[in-house]
This record gives C-alpha cells, structure tokens and sequence, in this order.
C-alpha cells in the first residue's frame, strides 16, 4: 500500500512538473493584485480583496456583499463541518474520496488583526495570475440549476458560511494540495504533490511572497 501511495506520488509530482500555468510576473508599470496565505495550524486560507474579483467570476454568495475580504478554505465535508473531528473522520478523509466544501469567511479588518495567531504571507500576483486563481476558484463551486452556490449553513467562526464544492478529498487531494493548486493556477511555481502539511505549503509560498506575520499555532 505504501509503495502504491509512493508511485501515485511520484506519477502526480511529474505531472504538475510540466504543467505550470505560463502567467507572467507583475511587472512595475501593471497594476498588482494582493493576496495573502494564512496558516491555520493544519491548514491554510486564501485572502482575498472582495472588489479585486471579476464581476461574474464567482458565484453569487449570500451575506457577503459589504466584506472587504473574502477569506477561501477547503477541506473534507464531514471533517471541516464538525468541531471536535474524531479519529474515525481523520481515517475517512485520509484514505477514502470523500464529498468536500469551501469555507468562506468575509472581514473587513487588516488580515493580520483579524487574525492575530497565524502566519500570514503576503503575495503579489499580476492581472492576469489574479484573474486565473479567481476563475479556478470558482470552479471549485457546485451549482444548483440556477447557477448559485449551494450553502450547508453558517461557517465556524466570523461571518462566514460552508458551500458544497464539486471536487472529491481524498489522499492525494488534501485541503492543503487544493490550495497549492490554486496558487499555481496563479502562476506560482508551487508542487501541490509535496504540499500535503501545511508546513511544506507555507515553506513553497515564502519564496513568492513576504511574511507579514509570524504565527503562533492557531486551532482555526
């Protein structure tokens, strides 16, 4: 089992190898489009500027409309909905595909102060980076037939709210995996197949960005 996880490994760090998205640099005279990654302590959130995404990029997301941030989680459905996950869930999530959300949060403090634990690394993506990592994000979204998210109720902390995502957990698609391949979809040369801690995620995007905050650990 362990050599079969290790080939499939292998097979999955080759194949995003030759797969990365050709999206420019920022450059001096282009406008830049912040983003920022905040560990949690197992996992990790993308920042967003609310105003920042394209009109029609995203689905329509209820209770979010005056949020200066949008802060963007994915994980195992019954793992990510349940406060105190036992070992049995940690199993499932592991080693079975298993149904998956997208845990928005929407704020409109400075992300450092609204959340003041966590390790926050600030990047800069160009114009077109922003545009591919909006539109790969959206695409994480399961729709109902009138094209809205569909909403599983209030998130669990801040204003914030759990929506079905199309995609499957499972062990080679971690909530960390999903995240790096999001960042990669802006163009970062990031491996999503050696992202599987949250360490090695945060360890991949220092080189394409700044630490704004030292985290202490978080339970997010």
């Amino acid at each position: 089992m362990i050599r079969i996880w290790l080939l499939l490994l292998a097979v999955s760090s080759s194949a995003c190898a030759v797969s990365v998205r050709e999206t420019p640099a920022p450059v001096e005279s282009e406008p830049r489009k912040t983003i920022y990654l905040v560990s949690h302590g197992w996992h990790a959130g993308i920042v967003l500027r609310r105003a920042d995404i394209p009109g029609n990029a995203w689905p329509a997301l209820g209770g979010f409309a005056d949020a200066q941030y949008l802060e963007v989680g994915w994980g195992d459905m019954d793992y990510y909905r349940t406060p105190d996950p036992h070992g049995g869930l940690i199993v499932k999530a592991a080693l079975l595909p298993t149904a998956s959300v997208l845990h928005i949060v929407g704020f409109n403090t400075p992300v450092p102060a609204y959340f003041p634990y966590s390790e926050i690394i600030r990047i800069e993506l160009s114009s077109a980076g922003f545009e591919h990592l909006a539109t790969t994000l959206a695409a994480s979204f399961s729709l109902d037939e009138s094209g809205n998210a569909r909403s599983l109720g209030p998130g669990i902390y801040g204003n914030s709210r759990f929506y079905l995502s199309g995609e499957s957990y499972h062990l080679l698609n971690t909530c960390n995996v999903w995240t790096a391949r999001m960042l990669r979809a802006a163009g970062l040369a990031i491996t999503p197949a050696t992202a599987i801690r949250v360490e090695s995620l945060m360890s991949q995007a220092r080189k394409f960005g700044m630490v704004v905050q030292s985290g202490t650990e978080s339970t997010q």
